[in-house]
């Protein structure tokens, strides 16, 4: 698969994981691609690891958390490859805490402002670009994005917001020949939970979740690459997503169930 082999990409949050992944699996297909991340060192390495097998790669440094930085990345991005082809807004931030139990209520606006506000403000900015050249928009959404989790309510709301906002902006571009695939990965073994805002609103620093036992970040950003590459409107990569989604609409509660149990034993 070659899809996007001499496509423009640029790619939010590229520095670790998914994102990580998913840049150098476009690097080996020849994609020119525009890393952005806030960990400047990190991504210069990832840049240079594209470079080195068969892709463009220039390293953007930018906080997707400040619009004028979003503005800066898609016009830096034209500066360095004349367009823009596809733009993945994969950059993200998660929190692990009951709600009545967060001391630092700022986690909230900074999950917001990471995961939703950056993927419309790199989107507001891109679009033009993406209408000349008839282009794609992918989000890196979240199982959460489609039913609430406990202990991650920061997060599911900022990623039903995403979803919200591109189903919408899907409707809304169906004659401008810019696809919209929203993609809602299960848990996927990457550092986002150590990472993540305990209640206190600094990082955990470990896993609650069995890492072992979840989807690998490499075969999350394959799966992520086709639907993109195919212009998909959603991916749903687990087989345990598929079937919880569908068994909300018939016993929601049962889900709830699921839910809390799940979280409970850390998978």
């Amino acid at each position: 698969m070659d899809a996007f082999r001499d496509n423009v990409v640029v790619l939010t949050g590229a520095s670790r994981g998914i994102g990580r992944e998913l840049a150098l699996q476009l690097a080996d297909q020849g994609a020119w691609l525009a890393l952005s991340a806030r960990d400047a060192a990190a991504l210069d390495e990832v840049a240079a690891l594209c470079r080195g097998c068969g892709g463009q790669a220039v390293a953007i440094p930018a906080d997707v958390g400040e619009e004028a930085q979003c503005a800066a990345l898609i016009r830096k991005t034209v500066e360095a490859y004349g367009r823009v082809d596809t733009l993945i807004n994969n950059a993200g931030i998660s929190m692990w805490a009951l709600f009545e139990e967060v001391t630092d209520l700022s986690v909230f606006e900074t999950i917001l402002r990471i995961n939703y506000l950056g993927s419309v403000w790199c989107t507001w900015h891109a679009l033009p670009h993406l209408k000349k050249t008839r282009g794609r928009l992918v989000a890196v959404a979240s199982l959460t994005g489609k039913t609430g989790v406990p202990t991650r309510s920061g997060y599911a709301a900022s990623k039903h917001a995403m979803v919200g906002f591109f189903d919408t902006l899907r409707i809304e571009l169906a004659e401008s020949g810019v696809s919209v695939t929203v993609t809602c990965p299960d848990f996927v073994a990457t550092e986002i939970r150590e990472r993540a805002f305990g209640a206190d609103g600094k990082p955990l620093g470990t896993s609650p979740v069995q890492e072992a036992k979840v989807m690998t970040a490499e075969t999350c950003a394959r799966l992520i690459l086709a639907s993109a590459a195919r212009r998909d409107r959603e991916l749903i990569p687990s087989l345990r997503g598929k079937i919880g989604l569908w068994l909300k609409l018939f016993a929601p509660s049962l889900i709830d169930r699921i839910a809390r149990k799940a979280i409970a034993e850390g998978r």
